[in-house]
Parts: C-alpha cells; structure tokens; sequence
C-alpha cells in the first residue's frame, strides 16, 4: 500500500488485487501467492520488442544510486537472483542462527558459504558504506515514473522496444530479438558494488554474472539516435543515470546474438 501511494503520487495509477504464483523453493515448500499484475491499453500503444531492427541504439537506465522518488540509495540487484546472492556472500553462521532461511534438502556446501555478515560494510561512492545485507536486501527500483513522462513527451512512436532486464538480465533481449539481429553492448555503465561483492565472494564467471544479474542498468529503451537523447535527459532529471550502452546490427542469417564489452572481458551469448 505504501509502494502504490508513492507511485500514486507521481501519477501511476495502480488498484491493489491479488494473486501470483512465484516460485521461491529455497524459503517456501509449496506456493506463494503474491499479486497479479493487469493492465488495460489500446492495442495501437502497444510497444512491441518485434519492431526492434538494426540500426537502432540502446539507451540503458541506471539500476543503482537514488532516484528522486527513493528515500534511500537503492544498490541495483533487483529482484533476481537473489537466492544466489544471499548463499555465495554470507558466512556459513548464518545457517545457525536462521536454519528457516533455506530449504534443508540444499547441499551444506551451498548454504551461506561465503564470507561476510550481514553487518559488514560495503562502500558505494557518494552514498557512503552500507552494510552488506542492506545491500542485498535493497529494493527493486521501478522505472515507471520515467517512463510515463517519456511516453507522455510523445516519445512512443520512435521507441521500438523496451526490455526490463530481469530474467536472464544482461541476455533477456535474447527472447524477443528477431532472428538475423545482433545487440552490442559496449558500452556498459560501471559495475555497481553489490555486484562486484557477490563476484568476489562466489567467484562467479563474469559471463555468467551477466546472466544472473543486471550488472549496472535493468531497463533498456531500442530507438534512434535523437529520441535517445531525450530518453536519457528525461532519466537524469529523475537522478536516475542513463546512456546509450549498445546499437543493434545485422547478424548472420537466423541468428540471435548478444555481444558484451565491459571492463570484465568480452562475452557472446546466442540463442
């Protein structure tokens, strides 16, 4: 209720229902039911990843720092992969002192095996330290506030896709890019701490790290050039960075591919 007051106020329009079905086995043994999230719009307002083509730039928005309508520094990790983000940075005590944080059927090896507490601090630039589990358990930033006023400045018709990078983050254009189409993202925002944090406890691969987790920004706008330039001044008027991290070109017939280039290495991922 508070979430939806908050976003009331910067004119999203949100009824609270009931209903979704979210898969979570490491913390319930069965099911549980959350939200179910409706919405109703003219078929012709519709923006449709289909309509991504080469030639368009990406625009990412920032998934860390404050935007104007947080009340406290959000760290970027979203909602994903937040199972493995717990068990690789946190030390094993943990499992003693919270033996209902994790299902008993999981290898003892997997369970809290990394090394910090909860309390330790990380540092995060302009925001100062904050301790580690605050981090990890930082609220998923919405982008709708943005969005609404990009929309509503007459932007739709030049934006050609949209894509919250969620599940399977750095990749999950892979699910809605046609085929013969390449995105090249070379031009990453920085890595926010918290994922630096989980990489150094895990030793996860960095290719992998861009699989799980959103790596510095978690909303992708396709367009052109100009309508990019209007995208990111209206995200900075929120405190929310933006830039354009990528372009799209053609690829080899039938194939679908995503090409990183990042201060972590260069990674391809194809489908």
């Amino acid at each position: 209720e508070e979430l939806v007051h908050e976003l009331t106020e910067q004119g999203i329009g949100i009824t609270l229902t009931g209903g979704e079905t979210a898969d979570v086995g490491d913390l319930v043994r069965t099911i549980i039911v959350d939200s179910t999230v409706t919405a109703r719009i003219p078929r012709a307002h519709i923006i449709d990843n289909g309509n991504i083509v080469a030639g368009d730039v990406v625009v990412g928005l920032s998934s860390s720092g404050q935007a104007t309508y947080e009340s406290s520094y959000c760290s970027g990790i979203g909602s994903n992969g937040l199972t493995s983000a717990r068990h690789d940075t946190f030390e094993k005590a943990l499992a003693t002192e919270f033996p209902e944080s994790f299902d008993p059927s999981m290898s003892r090896d997997l369970v809290y095996c990394g090394g910090l507490k909860l309390e330790d601090l990380v540092a995060t630039g302009s925001s100062g330290s904050v301790p580690a589990g605050k981090l990890v358990l930082s609220p998923t930033r919405t982008y709708a506030p943005i969005v609404r006023r990009i929309l509503a400045d007459g932007h739709r018709d030049r934006v050609h896709g949209m894509v919250h990078c969620s599940g399977g983050a750095q990749t999950k254009v892979l699910h809605f890019l046609g085929a013969g189409l390449r995105v090249v993202k070379d031009n990453m925002m920085p890595t926010p701490p918290v994922f630096r944090v989980i990489q150094e406890q895990s030793k996860t691969p960095w290719e992998e790290m861009y699989k799980v987790f959103n790596m510095g920004h978690r909303m992708e706008f396709y367009t052109d050039r100009a309508t990019a330039d209007a995208i990111i001044e209206i995200s900075k008027s929120f405190n929310v960075d933006a830039q354009i991290i990528g372009r799209v070109e053609v690829a080899e017939p039938g194939e679908r591919r995503v090409t990183i280039k990042s201060e972590h290495g260069h990674f391809e991922y194809a489908k």
